[in-house]
Order: C-alpha cells, then structure tokens, then sequence
C-alpha cells in the first residue's frame, strides 16, 4: 500500500510504501500526487520511504511506476529513496546518471536529512 507523507513542505511529496503495492496504489496516490506537485511548482522531490521489500510492488505497479517516470521526466529534480535494503540505496545513487535531477538513497535512520536534502538546492 502507499500512503502520502503528510507534513513535507509543500514543494516535497512523498509516500511511504508498506505491505503489497499495485498498481492501484501507483495510479490512486503516486501519479496523483506527481502530477499535483509538477503542475504546482514546475518540478518534482519526491520522497520515497520503503517499509516493505521491492518485491512486494506487482508487475502492474512496476509498469505504473514507470509510465509515472517517464510522464514526468523532464520535471525531476530530486528523489530520495529511504530503505533499509542496500541494493535499493545504491540503486538509487546510480539513477542519477539516468535521469535529469538527483537521486540519493538513505537509510531508515536518515529520514529527516533525506527530507533536508530535498529541502535544498544544488
């Protein structure tokens, strides 16, 4: 399931993911959410929080998800991805190379200097 992290400052949106994510949960909260924050501020930080193991996301989530990256390509600016899973904080250190903006992975105990580094500019 994900759920929207109330409490960011408002140019920040994020979810937290718990549980099985579908693509429901990609289509009802995260593109939802994606395309509020982009139209309303020109760019997108996103904060990810994973409580759950990435492979708990369905094949239609993976491909929501996806679809969601690409609509918005040009807009990202940072993401940060919380998680305890060390391929996912990696990954996300690499991604970077792949798409317009930053990305930067944290670890559980980070979670208020991921939402800080959102919170800057670079």
């Amino acid at each position: 399931m994900l759920t929207e992290i109330t409490g960011l400052p408002d140019h920040i949106f994020g979810v937290r993911a718990t549980g099985e994510v579908t693509s429901d949960d990609i289509k009802d909260v995260l593109i939802t959410g994606l395309k509020r924050t982009a139209q309303r501020f020109k760019e997108i930080r996103y904060l990810l929080v994973l409580e759950t193991d990435v492979k708990n996301f369905t094949a239609g989530a993976w491909i929501q998800d996806a679809k969601a990256g690409i609509e918005n390509f040009t807009k990202w600016k940072k993401i940060a991805v919380v998680s305890a899973e060390k391929g996912v904080e990696w990954f996300t250190d690499i991604f970077t190379v792949a798409t317009p903006g930053k990305s930067k992975g944290f670890k559980p105990e980070e979670l208020e200097e991921a939402k800080a580094w959102l919170n800057t500019e670079e």
